[in-house]
């Protein structure tokens, strides 16, 4: 059987206020055409389809298209899993639906961990593979709350609990090991040894590393991850992996080459090869000087005029006066290019001699840089500053459940 594995489409974004509504159209009808070509029997979607839980309607058009056009392809299977951007209520809206086309859908844990074993079976009945598609676990799912807990015993017990969960899939799944087919385990969440973009570290229930590689048992024969979004085998176990975003989801993902995920079993036996993902809208930051920065984007301009979407670029100059008509003159210079600026600054140098105050734009910032700064806004850090930041993180999980429960 061949698997392919993605992940993290965030169907519905907005960068700087622009929607991803083309590009996605790209990548999708690409996952769709590779599907084709390698002859894929089953996809795996890790999580965050969606980037809110109440996505434009477009986004939802993108999702139900793209499993409609599945349909008339060699994919005979398809197992979606929630992310911590989606709603469950809305993933679940139409499963039973799908679940009639082989698209086996778990946005949460619902009761008992059996509820997230899928078999997948041929078209005599015979099961063929199973997959333990264990979604997001949201706080609620692995633990009772007590009062007066401490923010850190609240992250213990959440890591034992998405410990426990894993511990109980490995051994329903054991239950086949005998079979000798692909025993398979999907999940949602940030583990130990995978490399993360800043910007994601404060993601996932207020804590950045929540199971460890090896703790997921050696039963299962793929570990299909999501969350992360930068392409990876974890803890140096090739065959448990992230396949990351299929598009750059911001300018601190434009070195990163995406990918897809291909693995094929010969009985239990994986083979994993990484298949790259074309890039259909390039984002590019440029620093420096002026001058400098006009002639590299002339030079990047020269590179990519033939690309199929207009680059999105972020300038930032660099000089030690003021530049009266600078974002004029910019788009004059970039007015016959295939890009687009999405973002002008300018920067003064800092003398190292001078204490001259910072002017930081909000767009910049995550909600817990912004909370962070305005605790230490008074000169000193707080004594409890930790304790007051894994509380904002509490809050900021409790937000994000509410929001998908109620879309």
């Amino acid at each position: 059987m061949r698997f392919l594995h993605t992940s993290d489409w965030h169907l519905g974004q907005k960068f700087l206020s622009n929607d991803r509504q083309e590009e996605h159209r790209l990548a999708l009808n690409w996952i769709l055409e590779t599907i084709r070509e390698k002859q894929v029997d089953v996809l795996l979607i890790a999580g965050d389809i969606f980037d809110i839980g109440s996505p434009p309607n477009y986004a939802r058009e993108q999702y139900y298209e793209f499993l409609a056009k599945l349909q008339a392809t060699p994919c005979r299977h398809v197992v979606i899993i929630g992310g911590n951007h989606d709603s469950p209520s809305m993933l679940h809206a139409s499963r039973e639906i799908l679940q009639f086309l082989n698209i086996h859908v778990v946005g949460a844990l619902s009761g008992e961990t059996s509820d997230c074993l899928v078999e997948l079976k041929d078209k005599e009945g015979e099961v063929e593979a199973v997959i333990a598609a264990v979604p997001f676990l949201r706080d609620r799912d692995v633990r009772t709350a007590s009062s007066g807990e401490s923010g850190q015993e609240r992250i213990d017990q959440i890591r034992e609990g998405i410990r426990n969960v894993y511990a109980e899939a490995a051994e329903l799944v054991k239950g086949y090991a005998e079979k000798n087919i692909p025993l398979l385990t999907m999940g949602h969440l940030y583990a130990a040894g995978a490399k993360a973009l800043e910007e994601q570290a404060n993601i996932y229930l207020g804590d950045t590393v929540n199971i460890k590689a090896s703790e997921f048992d050696a039963v299962f024969n793929y570990v299909a991850l999501g969350h992360i979004h930068r392409s990876q085998a974890v803890g140096g176990l090739e065959h448990i992996r992230y396949c990351g975003s299929p598009i750059p989801l911001s300018f601190s993902e434009i070195k990163d080459e995406k990918q897809v995920v291909l693995i094929d079993f010969e009985g239990d036996k994986a083979s994993i090869k990484p298949v790259l993902v074309p890039v259909f809208r390039r984002l590019k930051s440029f620093s420096g000087n002026l001058e400098d920065v006009k002639q590299r984007l002339a030079e990047f301009n020269g590179r990519h005029e033939e690309d199929p979407l207009p680059a999105w670029v972020e300038v930032i100059i660099e000089s030690a006066s003021l530049l009266p008509g600078l974002e004029q003159d910019l788009y004059d210079w970039t007015a016959e290019m295939n890009l687009e600026l999405l973002k002008i600054r300018l920067v003064h140098p800092r003398k190292e001699s001078q204490k001259e105050p910072v002017i930081l734009d909000l767009d910049d910032l995550s909600p817990l840089e912004v909370f962070q700064r305005r605790c230490e806004s008074g000169g000193e850090q707080p004594e409890d500053l930790d304790e007051l930041i894994l509380t904002f993180k509490n809050l900021e999980d409790w937000i994000r459940e509410e929001e998908g429960d109620a879309a």
